[in-house]
């Protein structure tokens, strides 16, 4: 125990010591838990001693996933700040070192530590955060978009109904986020179209995040015989809305009823095989899979939760509702913290960049937790853009003398919830007007010749 005591210690020292000359100090406390720690140690690569080192990349590349201006510039400006600041000399203000420094993080230590934060998290949370005592993992998936570079276009290739120069490299991406925290849990990645690329199979490489007792909470889209056999042969329960073509076919006369428009059902497994699918596994899966279907909240849904005294049809109905935080926490990621459109050039950096903002979502969120204890609320219950301006204002105008003032963050946190809005319905319309440009159809090069020989139109239609 001694021997644990002194290595954790020592970790402790040289976490400590790479803060000591960062600039995002509230990063390292946010890793003050001795098995997050522990993580940090393991993926650190061998490095000598730079101006830019792994901690102190880490931490400039997610100043920029959490700040407003997220160019490479601003974050070498406000490094060479900081060091004035600190008495140092000042650094080149040319970005060219930096960058090099974020090509060679390397990309596991960043997904690690992803998977670190929000399993942290999840172990973590409090009983009374779980639906009726089990934890609840969401999953869904989104696409985001690359910059229109050769490199990105050959490994996320455009929607085929965009012309060549005219669209952008498209990435899938699927999480699985923890219901009670917010955190992501694990994430993957794929081309937007192409085999591989869909949302079935991007969520089966991420499987073995779940635990036996999990519940897995989901769209229409992962209502699928083969998921369903997979989870159950898991332990794991899912509760998933019915899929179109199925809901169409759905009888409630028949099967073992359960109550109205709630009843048990014997699913049969598909004739053909699955192209993924590989014969032996096709062979293993059972011929019959019984679930259960009801209808509530005018939506059909199938679940592996087939005992109706355990769980009633009402807490279903309950538990659906609260799949829509999933759409919540990817608008957080994409639209707060601006992961819609991506910035980097080239497939690897740009997939760093998509994991490093997914890791800084799950700083926030850890903010958040620990907020929520100490309030004794729930983390749903606190906003997420925020937490995310007092941290970033906490940042801006705290000092060495000022470091220990974590808790009047969590404090500050917790003074403002969100609102409760049941049945709030917006339009998907705009009211303000863009301005009134021509949209752009033919390739970048192609227009610019047009404007040197014709000259920019009178007027724009």
């Amino acid at each position: 125990m001694n021997r644990r005591r002194q290595i954790v210690r020592h970790q402790q020292q040289r976490i400590q010591q790479h803060a000591k000359n960062s600039n995002a100090h509230a990063f390292f406390k946010l890793l003050a838990d001795p098995a997050l720690l522990q993580r940090v140690e393991s993926v650190m690569p061998k490095h000598r001693q730079r101006l830019f080192p792994p901690t102190e990349t880490l931490s400039m590349f997610l100043a920029q996933a959490m700040n407003a201006d997220r160019s490479c510039q601003k974050a070498v400006n406000d490094f060479s700040i900081k060091r004035c600041c600190d008495g140092l000399s000042p650094s080149s203000m040319y970005t060219g070192a930096y960058c090099k420094a974020r090509a060679r993080l390397p990309l596991e230590m960043v997904s690690t530590l992803l998977r670190s934060t929000g399993s942290t998290m999840s172990n973590n949370a409090s009983p009374s955060w779980r639906w009726m005592g089990r934890p609840v993992r969401l999953v869904d998936g989104t696409t985001v978009t690359l910059p229109d570079t050769a490199a990105n276009q050959a490994a996320y290739p455009q929607s085929r109904g965009q012309k060549a120069g005219l669209g952008f490299p498209i990435c899938r991406l699927v999480a699985i986020i923890c219901l009670a925290s917010g955190a992501v849990l694990d994430a993957s990645l794929g081309r937007f179209r192409g085999k591989g690329g869909d949302e079935q199979t991007l969520l089966r490489t991420m499987l073995d995040t779940l635990n036996q007792g999990d519940i897995v909470l989901g769209d229409a889209y992962y209502a699928t015989y083969f998921l369903l056999c997979e989870l159950q042969r898991r332990g794991i329960d899912g509760v998933f809305e019915q899929y179109g073509a199925r809901r169409r076919s759905t009888d409630f006369r028949l099967g073992q009823s359960l109550g109205p428009e709630d009843h048990l059902v014997e699913l049969t497994k598909p004739r053909s095989r699955p192209s993924w699918m590989s014969q032996p596994y096709y062979d293993d899966a059972p011929e019959t899979l019984t679930v259960r279907e009801l209808k509530t909240g005018g939506k059909i849904l199938v679940t592996t939760l087939n005992c109706p005294q355990q769980v009633p049809k009402a807490g279903l109905k309950s538990l659906y509702k609260d799949r829509w935080h999933v759409e919540l926490d990817l608008l957080n990621i994409k639209t707060t913290l601006g992961l819609e459109t991506l910035s980097c050039k080239t497939p690897g950096m740009a997939v760093k960049e998509l994991w490093v903002y997914l890791l800084a979502h799950n700083l926030i969120r850890m903010i958040m937790a620990k907020s929520a204890l100490l309030a004794d609320c729930l983390p749903r219950e606190l906003s997420f853009k925020h937490s995310l301006q007092l941290f970033l204002a906490m940042q801006q105008y705290s000092s060495d003398e000022q470091d220990d003032r974590v808790q009047d963050l969590l404090k500050l946190i917790a003074r403002k919830g969100v609102g409760n809005r049941p049945g709030r319905i917006e339009p998907r319309a705009i009211k303000r007007r863009p301005k009134p440009y021509p949209m752009l159809m033919q390739t970048r090069s192609a227009a610019r010749a047009e404007v040197r020989r014709n000259g920019h139109p009178k007027k724009v239609k």
